[in-house]
């Protein structure tokens, strides 16, 4: 069997950091009037944090690619249930009321 490479403690203080910083970036967005945009911006540094996460605290990264097939997978469906409730709710108004 290899060996496993795992992190460096200061690897861990970056990412601990860099999820700091996407916290204060969601807080300090909330405030900023960007109209349709608030929700996007806001989707997408938790969409950044959600996988620095997974690949680092849950050790995805340094996983076998067996793992990284799995997540794959589990985030590919999820996206096709997002997608199909999404066209679901966005079509209700073509109905006659």
């Amino acid at each position: 069997m290899s060996e496993h490479s795992h992190p460096t403690p200061g690897l861990y203080v970056v990412i601990l950091l860099a999820l700091v910083v996407g916290t204060c970036l969601t807080w300090g967005i909330a405030f900023v009037d960007l109209g349709k945009w608030n929700p996007v911006v806001a989707l997408t540094i938790a969409v950044i944090k959600a996988v620095l996460v997974v690949l680092f605290f849950m050790h995805v990264h340094y996983s076998s690619k067996l793992t990284k097939v799995t997540i794959s997978a589990g985030v590919f469906w999820l996206m096709i249930m997002i997608t199909m409730s999404l066209s679901d709710y966005l079509t209700r108004t073509f109905l006659p009321q």
